[in-house]
This record gives C-alpha cells, sequence and structure tokens, in this order.
C-alpha cells in the first residue's frame, strides 16, 4: 500500500505520523501526569504562561519536544530548536540574535529548545549563560542522559529540571487509540488491528509513543489493501526489538546498579530479572561476567570463598561458549551470589587500608621480616629474630609484630558471623588471646629481668 493511497498525499508532503499526531493541547498529552496534573509547577507554568528555563529529562519518546513546543505555543512565544548532534556555537548566536531582534520588534519572547543538549560541550553550554541571564530567550534543553553528569552545573543552577518517565500502558494505550481513530490526522479507518498484534506492539514500544507510532507506520504500510494487521504482520515489523537500554548511559547504570543491590539483598529472583533485562537490552556479557566478579568480593567475600571461583568459572563459559550458551552460566553465579551468605568485611577492610596508606608515611619494611638472601644482608642484621610461624605453638607466632616499627597496629578485617567468616572470626579471636598471653608474659619477664 502506497503513502499515497494511505494518506491521500503526495510523498514530497509527507510527514511521518508521530509528527502528525504531535498534541497541541495539553488535554491531548498522554503520560507525565506527575508533571501535568493539575496543581503541579510545570502545569501551572503552561497554563498561565509564566515561562522559566528548564531541562526536560527522559527516555526517548516521553514527550519533551512537544511539551517546550506547547510553553512556546500557549505563551505566544516565538520557537526556535537546534540539534547539539547538528549545531554548534554559530548556530546559538545565530538563534540569540533572532531572538533578541523579535524582543526589540514586537517586545515577543524566544524559546529556544536544545535537543539532545548533553551533546554540546562545555564551551557551547557556556554560550547561553549570558544569554539566559538577561533575558534573552527562554531556554529549554531535552536530555536522555543524567544532568548532573551531563550538564554544566553554571546551566543546571539556571533551569529547574523536569524527569520524564516512559509512558505506561494506559498512556500508549491512549495514544494508539488515537492514531486508530483520528480520520484527520491519523490512520482512521484504514488500518484493523487484532488483539494479539495490539499487545505485541505496546510491548515493542517499551514506554516510547514514538517507536509505537512508528512501528504501527510500518506495519500499515506493509499491509494487505483492508489494512488488517494481524500478530504475524506485527512479529515481522517488530522483530527482535530493543528494550530502552543505553550502553554507556543512565539505564545502563541504572539497571546494573539494580542487579549489584539485589545480590546484596539476597533476592535471586530479581537478581535474575536484572541480569536478563540487561541481556536483553544488549549489555556485552563479559562486562556483566566482570562486575558480578567484583560483586563475589564485594558482598560475599569470605562468607563462601566458593562465590569468587563459580563467578571466574562464569566469565570463562562465557568467553569460551559465547552467547546464548555461556549466559546460563551467568545466571547461574548470579543465582549463587545472591542466596550465598553475605559479608562486606573484605570490601571494608580493604578500603580502610588503602585510605591509610595513602595518608601515611612510606614506612621501612621492619628488618626482622626483611629477606636476607646475601652475606651483606645478613651482616646488617636482615632477617635478625624472625620466628617461624611454623615451628610456634599452634603454628602462630604470638606476640609478634608485622607492621612497620613506627606505626601502631590496626585492625580493618572484621569477619561477621556468618558463612565461613564465622569460623574465621573465632580463629582470628583465639590468636588475638596467644597474643595478649604472649605480652603478658614478656611483661612480666622483663620486671624479672
Amino acid at each position: 500500500m502506497s503513502s499515497d493511497d494511505l494518506f491521500g498525499q503526495s510523498q514530497a508532503a509527507y510527514r511521518p505520523l508521530a509528527d502528525r499526531l504531535r498534541p497541541q493541547l495539553l488535554d491531548g498529552f498522554f503520560g507525565q501526569q506527575h508533571l501535568l496534573q493539575a496543581g503541579m509547577p510545570l502545569r501551572a507554568a503552561i497554563e498561565q504562561g509564566k515561562l522559566h528555563s528548564m531541562i526536560f529529562w527522559g527516555p526517548p519518546g516521553t514527550g519533551k519536544t512537544t511539551l517546550a513546543q506547547m510553553i512556546s505555543q500557549q505563551s505566544d512565544a516565538r520557537f526556535i530548536k537546534l540539534s547539539a548532534v547538528l549545531s554548534g556555537v554559530k548556530d546559538i548566536r545565530a538563534a540569540v540574535d533572532e531572538a533578541r531582534l523579535a524582543r526589540q520588534q514586537s517586545n515577543r519572547l524566544t524559546v529556544l529548545f536544545i535537543d539532545e543538549v548533553h551533546r554540546f560541550n562545555k564551551s557551547q553550554q557556556d554560550a547561553f549563560l549570558p544569554h539566559v541571564e538577561d533575558g534573552s530567550l527562554i531556554f529549554i534543553g531535552a536530555t536522555t542522559e543524567n544532568p548532573s553528569f551531563e550538564l554544566n552545573n553554571a546551566l543546571l543552577s539556571r533551569a529547574r529540571v523536569y524527569v520524564l518517565k516512559p509512558l505506561d500502558q494506559e498512556a500508549l494505550q491512549q495514544v494508539l487509540q488515537r492514531a486508530l481513530q483520528d480520520k484527520e490526522l491519523g490512520l482512521g479507518a484504514q488500518c484493523k488491528l487484532d488483539e494479539a498484534a495490539r499487545e505485541m506492539l505496546l510491548t515493542a514500544a517499551d514506554g516510547d509513543a514514538r517507536r509505537l507510532l512508528n512501528l504501527l507506520e510500518i506495519a500499515i504500510d506493509l499491509s494487505s489493501d483492508n489494512g488488517l494487521i494481524d500478530s504475524a504482520l506485527m512479529s515481522m515489523v517488530a522483530g527482535e526489538g530493543t528494550r530502552r537500554f543505553d550502553k554507556g548511559g543512565e539505564a545502563f547504570y541504572d539497571q546494573i546498579s539494580a542487579l549489584h543491590k539485589s545480590v546484596r539483598g539476597s533476592a535471586p529472583d530479581a537478581a535474575l530479572y536484572w541480569l536478563c533485562r540487561m541481556l536483553d537490552g544488549g549489555a556485552d556479557p563479559l562486562y556483566l561476567a566482570r562486575r558480578v566478579l567484583r560483586m563475589a568480593s564485594e558482598d560475599i567475600g569470605n562468607a563462601d570463598p566458593r562465590a569468587l571461583q563459580i563467578c571466574l568459572n562464569a566469565w570463562d563459559t562465557q568467553q569460551r561458549l559465547g552467547s546464548p550458551e555461556g549466559e546460563l552460566a551467568l545466571a547461574q553465579a548470579v543465582l549463587y551470589l545472591a542466596c550465598a551468605p553475605k559479608s562486606n568485611a573484605v570490601y571494608s577492610a580493604f578500603n580502610k587500608a588503602m585510605q591509610q596508606v595513602r595518608k601515611q608515611p612510606s614506612y621501612e619494611v621492619p628488618v626482622h621480616l626483611r629477606n636476607a638472601p646475601t652475606q651483606l644482608m645478613k651482616s646488617l642484621d636482615y632477617g635478625k629474630a624472625y620466628r617461624y610461624a611454623h615451628d610456634e605453638p599452634h603454628a602462630y607466632a604470638a606476640g609478634e609484630n608485622y607492621f612497620p616499627d613506627d606505626m601502631r597496629k590496626e585492625v580493618w578485617y572484621k569477619p561477621v558471623e556468618r558463612g565461613l567468616e564465622a569460623k574465621i572470626q573465632q580463629r582470628l579471636a583465639y590468636y588475638r588471646e596467644l597474643d595478649q598471653q604472649a605480652m603478658l608474659a614478656k611483661g612480666q619477664q622483663e620486671r624479672q629481668d
């Protein structure tokens, strides 16, 4: 079915369905009720035409551009749109000059909307500041990345951040319903979608209204003359699909965090869910294997030393077999970690020791702990008075000091009463008791002498 037949318009005048259905009024905007319900600051700003600079942060297809246009229209302000992918400082300056001219000639405000604003570098972002500050324009930026990491503090301090969420199923249903029923801008009666195809489309959209409408438009183009879209056709159009997942962005680190915290919280099913979400979204399994190995040391440690080996084996299996076979080993490792006894004693001790090392002088190794492979070293007393632990009772040199002479003894490693560390805790407590007895005996000997 050609676009001429479907939409009754020439190819030159063609506009994507998502663009044609872009709502002009709040009543036609679906989703983001946490921002747009009555009484919320953003809705009040739009309805009252009280403009302020702002950042819209959210996934693709959640309405960032549409909201910016609504704000401009409601306030009778001029609207200039730039893409940070295609524009530079020269384009910013041209937009500022245009805004100032409009302000001088008609006292009309200008909204400068920057899509993908996080792609601007620091100098490009700084170019906005004086013009936002003196009121030459109202700045609205849209980003899919966390503004805290990607935008300058100076720019953030002059704009309010609004967080947009992926559209839920109800909002997606409303978008789809409008596309199917709007005879002027949508598909009208030219498209028939069976229930199975509808569910597949809503799932494939994954919270993205633009993706939903694009998939629907492709499906109607490929449908028969009667406009019927069934599950077979929708399956072909949607294909494998791609989840909301940016391999280097916010979603990536959010999901890694969720996986790690589910393991730490001993929630095996939740941990498995997040692992599968990341694999389904295209995460590198070897990266996941590396992160899972970290979890074994950070959150299980010596409470169950087998966890580290199981994670190493899973990593090796993934390298040897690849996907999808190797991913089962990753799942096994994640489930083992989630079910294992937990201890962060190794992680905590390492961090404390490293912090101490970095702030203290480079103490010399005590003479009795130095190796003496040459006669010169022996003549300098290297290794003298060293006590070989295996020759001592319990294979422990009670009272011996292994820290530098000028440094006090520290206790960083504190095993927990879970798993194998419970036994390690008992053994270390016994050694400390032997140390105390040795120190008492040494004190008594020194007093007798």
